[in-house]
């Protein structure tokens, strides 16, 4: 079992946007302290459900804070982003850190960010396909050119190689598709057409949070139809399926009441302030949910409560998914105390059990 701490940086009523970043690199330091296997940042744009607008910027300085736990994104937004920057980003990261960082990238949203960053909507509804492909160029081969819809551009050099800590130029393909000595990539998947994507370039897949097991198994169950009708042969398949994340919420008290009550209070006001900020790029209409029931729901889905049920509810969504990544949002209280208490006792009292 792989526990890690999933960090949006959020920004609940009442907060400064400082307090939300310190709150997210305290909980990526405890982490560490605690024996978690990961820390994974989330990045938003103008919006207070999340204050990090780059997770590359602020892996880089958990990285720096860190010496043994591993560091991913979840996720970089590649239609507001270049492959071919973000990709350099990753190499840099991957190298400094002597293999820590994981590049997670997903779609993101029909959001106003396009506009700004001036991807326009085409990049969202169609782009993510040919984003994807040139980044993974970038991370495995040596010299990369482009000759595509939105990107084209001649043949240069890659550098820094991500694969240069083994000291050799070539890129060798291992276990699974992953190239060897590259970081780590992993796709968000929230459509058949996205777990498809994922399947047929032999990249595992993270799933959201608000799935439950027997959704998120379906999709599992999916991925593995569409690697296997790919031509990927079947050892390969699952050694990347063992790669899979599953993301949710983890609240640790002496009781599920407690842990409960602590994110039923903090949530709503979070989820209202920061859902409702989403502004589409082409004014489509959008339904948010009801915070107080996503909320709730949110704690019947995932490990919330005492030490055990919260270790009993992790084992049961990876006997149920084949699952047995997780990253979890530890930062559902939206105080920093009882973040700190949360992430120690999912460290100290909820992994032995697991272990």
């Amino acid at each position: 079992m792989d526990v890690g701490a999933f960090i949006l940086a959020a920004q609940f009523p009442g907060q400064g946007q400082e307090e939300a970043l310190h709150r997210a690199v305290r909980s990526a330091e405890l982490a560490e302290e605690t024996g978690l296997d990961a820390v994974w940042i989330a990045e938003h744009h103008f919006v207070p459900y999340g204050v990090c607008p780059s997770a590359v910027t602020l892996a880089g300085l958990v990285l720096g804070r860190t010496r043994r736990i591993g560091v991913g994104t979840a996720v970089s937004v590649l239609p507001t982003a270049h492959p071919v920057a973000l990709g350099e980003q990753a190499a840099l990261l991957h190298l400094l850190s002597g293999g820590r960082f994981t590049l997670g990238v997903g779609r993101g949203g029909p959001w106003v960010d396009l506009e700004v960053f001036g991807s326009g909507l085409r990049a969202y509804e169609q782009g993510f396909p040919e984003s994807l492909d040139l980044l993974l160029r970038w991370l495995r081969e040596p010299r990369v050119g482009a000759d595509g819809e939105r990107y084209s551009f001649r043949e240069v050099a890659v550098v820094p190689r991500a694969d240069d800590a083994l000291g050799g130029p070539e890129v060798r393909e291992g276990r699974g598709g992953q190239a060897v000595g590259v970081p780590p990539v992993l796709v968000a998947c929230t459509s058949p057409a996205s777990v498809r994507l994922a399947a047929e370039r032999g990249l595992p897949m993270l799933l959201g949070m608000h799935c439950g097991d027997e959704e998120k198994a379906e999709v599992v169950g999916l991925w593995r139809q569409c690697a296997l009708e790919a031509g990927r042969a079947p050892e390969d398949v699952e050694a990347v399926a063992a790669r899979h994340v599953s993301a949710g919420v983890v609240q640790v008290a002496d009781s599920r009441q407690t842990a409960a009550e602590t994110l039923v209070k903090a949530m709503p006001g979070w989820l209202r302030q920061g859902l409702d900020a989403h502004v589409t790029v082409d004014g489509r209409p959008r339904r948010m949910r009801d915070p107080v029931a996503y909320a709730e729901l949110l704690c019947e889905l995932h490990p919330v409560g005492s030490p055990r049920l919260c270790a009993d509810r992790l084992a049961a969504t990876a006997e149920r998914t084949g699952i047995r990544r997780f990253a979890l949002l530890v930062e559902g209280s939206g105080d920093l105390a009882t973040t700190e208490e949360n992430v120690r006792r999912l460290g100290g009292e909820v992994l032995p059990l697991l272990r």
